[in-house]
């Protein structure tokens, strides 16, 4: 962890009331799990009640869902959303029961938890805050997680705390980029005594308070967040330059796409971003069968021959 960051963990809650917040919603967590007991007993997933996440008649999001997002209060990160989601969760139980078992699986990796196919239920794949919000809760007491749902964020908090930077362009799938960010930042925290003793929830609670991202900042600060000398989106676009440079390089983009994307990028929010960058990153990881006026930019209408 960086001087500025070490300073101010060590000026962090004196009064220790993020301390006990923090310790009620941890009780929260502890209910949740006692009630759906996958990480314990895999076999209690062959147990779940489709009431448990969505009932009907009337319609009503279920206890599984509605206590899932009781966990996250604390981080004001608590939203049902759409209940076409739980919905279709319901409906695709088999699916569901499926992540569920990666989810809980202590031999599969962060990313490729987040990788899993949550796509197959229609919600749940989009940008997968949902599904990393369960995949936290279920393996929270390893320390390897972080209740940090966006890949955007997690960059954010490694370019303030950690020694070293990085770039949006280097991992192959957002599963890898956010298995990524997240051990940079559990090795920040492991570097000081003090900040290594935390727990990953009062951590993230520090990151928050102490180094709020661009899009959760008060308007009344959007001056102050002017004059930064280098902002998220400057260091994110870097990161993106130097992929389409790559790409170009290698003979997968003409100069013509180069500047299409570029344009593409600017115009998109964080997430369509985030799912730009994975395609173009699975273009870089193909081998090149046909020159560039036979191939089409990955985000680009077929051209009429």
């Amino acid at each position: 962890m960086n001087n500025s960051a070490a300073e101010k963990a060590n000026a962090y809650d004196k009064s220790g009331l993020v301390k006990t917040e923090v310790e009620k919603a941890l009780s929260v967590l502890k209910g949740f799990r006692v009630k759906f007991p996958f990480a314990e007993n895999l076999r209690s997933i062959e147990w779940l009640d489709p009431d448990k996440l969505f009932k009907l008649n009337p319609d009503e999001v279920g206890e599984f869902f509605r206590l899932l997002e009781a966990n996250f209060q604390l981080l004001g990160n608590s939203n049902l959303g759409s209940s076409n989601i739980y919905r279709n969760a319901r409906l695709q139980i088999k699916d569901f029961r499926n992540l569920l078992r990666i989810t809980v699986d202590s031999r599969k990796s962060l990313a490729q938890k987040v990788d899993a196919p949550w796509e197959k239920i229609g919600g749940l794949g989009q940008d997968k805050q949902l599904a990393e919000k369960i995949i936290y809760c279920f393996n929270y007491e390893n320390g390897a997680v972080l209740p940090i749902f966006s890949n955007r964020h997690l960059r954010h908090f490694v370019n303030r705390v950690a020694d070293t930077s990085i770039e949006q362009a280097k991992y192959y799938s957002l599963g890898q980029e956010y298995e990524g960010n997240t051990t940079e930042l559990i090795r920040a925290k492991n570097s000081l005594p003090l900040t290594k003793s935390w727990g990953t929830l009062y951590f993230t609670l520090f990151l928050y308070q102490t180094y709020p991202p661009p899009d959760t900042e008060p308007r009344t600060q959007e001056t102050e967040r002017k004059n930064t000398t280098v902002t998220d989106d400057q260091l994110d676009m870097q990161g993106f330059v130097k992929l389409l440079g790559e790409l170009q390089r290698k003979g997968k983009i003409t100069g013509e796409e180069f500047r299409e994307n570029r344009e593409l990028w600017k115009q998109q929010q964080p997430n369509d971003r985030d799912l730009l960058v994975w395609r173009l990153r699975q273009l870089l990881s193909t081998e090149t069968k046909k020159p560039h006026s036979q191939r089409n930019s990955p985000l680009q209408k077929p051209r009429r021959l």
